[in-house]
C-alpha cells in the first residue's frame, strides 16, 4: 500500500464491512465487561472511555491568587477507568495468569520463556509514564498519564542475549496484534517494561491484563501491546500491523501541550480566571510552557512541581479576562531547547504537530 491510510478511516471502513475491527479512539464508546474471576481483577467502573470534560467551575484561589488545585481541570494522573484504549478487537481478551507465559527469541543467545509467577518473583519497579496515541490531534485527549509497576525490558533483553543483527523488539499480543519498534530504544537507558500494574492495581484486561509493554517516548502504535505473548528480537523484515498501511516505522512522541481550561466554547465572566492545560515532551522533559492572548506576547506559564521527563507536567496562567471574543494559544519547549513546531500536519503518518488554540468569549 502506496498511500498512508487514516487509521480512524481504515477502522470505520472495516467495522460498516463487518470485519470485526474495532478501536476505542471515539469518546465515551463502552465495552462490556465480563464477570470479575479469580483471575481477573475487578473493574472500578462499568465502561471504559477517553477522557471526557468536566463540569467547568470557577477555581478556589488563595490569598495569592493561585488555585488550591494546580489545575482545576486535569488530574496530574489519569485514572484507570479515564485513560484512553485503542482496540483492533471489539472482544477484550480474558487471560487465566496461571497459564499464560511470555517468551523471548528471535535473534538471541538464550531464548526465554516467562510465567506470571517468574514476572512477580523478579525485582518491581515504578515509573510514572506519559502514554500518547498517534490519532491524537493537536490538543486532543488520547493522552494519559500513569503509575506503572513492572519489570524493566532492558534486564529480560540482557539477560536472553541480543544479538548484533537484531534491529526491532517485535512484539505478538494474545490477539495476533503486532508491533515494533527499535532495538536501541529498549537499551537507552529509558525505563520500558512489562507493566503488570497500573495505579496501583493490577492491570484490567482492557488495559492489558496480565502484562502489557510501556515505552517511554514512542507512540503506542509501535510499542504498548496489551495482552503481551511474546517478544521476538527481528530485523525490520518484520512488519508491524499500522506499518503495512503506511504508517512511520519510526515513530517517537512529537512535543506537545493542550489547552484545558477555558473550556472549548465557554462563555466566560470578566475578571480573575486561569489558562491550564497539560504538556508532554516523552523522554526528553518539559522546559516551559508559553501562552499567547490574541496578537499579543508569549508569556511563560507556571508549571506543577511533578518534573518527571517521561511524564507530563501541568501548567497555568492566571489571565485577567476583558471583554469580547480572545484566541489563546500554547506552545511547549523541551529540555534540549526544542520549541514545538507551529506547522500544523495531520496525525498521519507520525503523528500531528502545531500549536493548540482555544476560542473564548468573555462577557461583560
Amino acid at each position: 500500500m502506496t498511500d498512508v491510510t487514516s487509521r480512524r478511516a481504515l477502522l470505520l471502513g472495516a467495522i460498516s464491512a463487518g470485519s470485526g475491527l474495532l478501536a476505542a479512539c471515539s469518546p465515551r464508546r463502552s465495552v462490556r465487561r465480563p464477570a470479575p474471576s479469580s483471575t481477573t481483577p475487578k473493574a472500578t467502573t462499568e465502561t471504559a472511555t477517553t477522557p471526557a470534560p468536566t463540569t467547568a467551575v470557577a477555581p478556589t484561589t488563595t490569598e495569592s491568587g493561585f488555585s488550591k488545585s494546580f489545575n482545576p481541570a486535569t488530574t496530574y494522573i489519569t485514572p484507570n477507568d479515564r485513560f484512553y484504549r485503542i482496540e483492533t478487537t471489539p472482544d477484550i481478551p480474558q487471560i487465566d495468569a496461571t497459564t499464560w507465559s511470555l517468551t523471548i527469541d528471535g535473534l538471541v543467545d538464550r531464548p526465554l520463556t516467562l510465567s506470571y509467577a517468574d514476572l512477580l518473583a523478579r525485582e518491581q519497579v515504578e515509573r510514572t509514564i506519559t502514554l500518547s496515541c498517534v490519532s491524537n490531534d493537536v490538543g486532543g485527549r488520547l493522552v494519559g498519564n500513569a503509575v506503572w509497576e513492572g519489570v524493566l525490558l532492558a534486564d529480560l533483553l540482557r539477560e536472553a542475549g541480543v544479538q548484533q543483527g537484531a534491529e526491532q523488539v517485535f512484539t505478538t499480543s494474545v490477539d495476533g496484534w503486532t508491533c515494533g519498534f527499535p532495538v536501541t530504544a529498549a537499551l537507552d537507558g529509558r525505563d520500558a517494561m512489562l507493566a503488570l500494574r497500573m495505579n496501583g492495581e493490577p492491570l484490567h484486561p482492557n488495559h492489558g491484563y496480565p502484562v502489557r509493554l510501556v515505552v517511554p517516548g514512542l507512540y503506542g502504535y509501535v510499542s504498548a501491546t496489551k495482552w503481551l505473548s511474546s517478544i521476538k528480537l527481528a530485523t525490520w523484515a518484520d512488519e508491524g500491523y499500522w506499518i503495512r498501511f503506511g504508517w512511520s516505522r519510526e515513530a517517537p512522541v512529537k512535543t506537545q501541550c493542550r489547552i484545558d481550561l477555558p473550556r472549548a466554547g465557554a462563555d466566560l465572566d470578566a475578571g480573575p480566571t486561569f489558562i491550564a492545560g497539560v504538556a508532554w515532551a516523552p523522554h526528553t522533559g518539559v522546559a516551559k510552557v508559553e501562552v499567547r492572548i490574541d496578537d499579543g506576547p508569549w508569556v511563560e506559564a507556571e508549571l506543577g512541581d511533578e518534573d518527571i521527563d517521561d511524564a507530563w507536567r501541568l501548567w497555568r496562567l492566571p489571565w485577567t479576562a476583558t471583554p469580547g471574543s480572545h484566541l489563546l494559544c500554547a506552545r511547549t519547549t523541551d529540555k534540549l531547547g526544542v520549541t514545538q513546531t507551529e506547522e500544523p500536519s495531520p496525525p498521519e503518518p507520525d503523528g500531528a504537530a502545531g500549536y493548540p488554540y482555544r476560542g473564548v468569549t468573555v462577557l461583560a
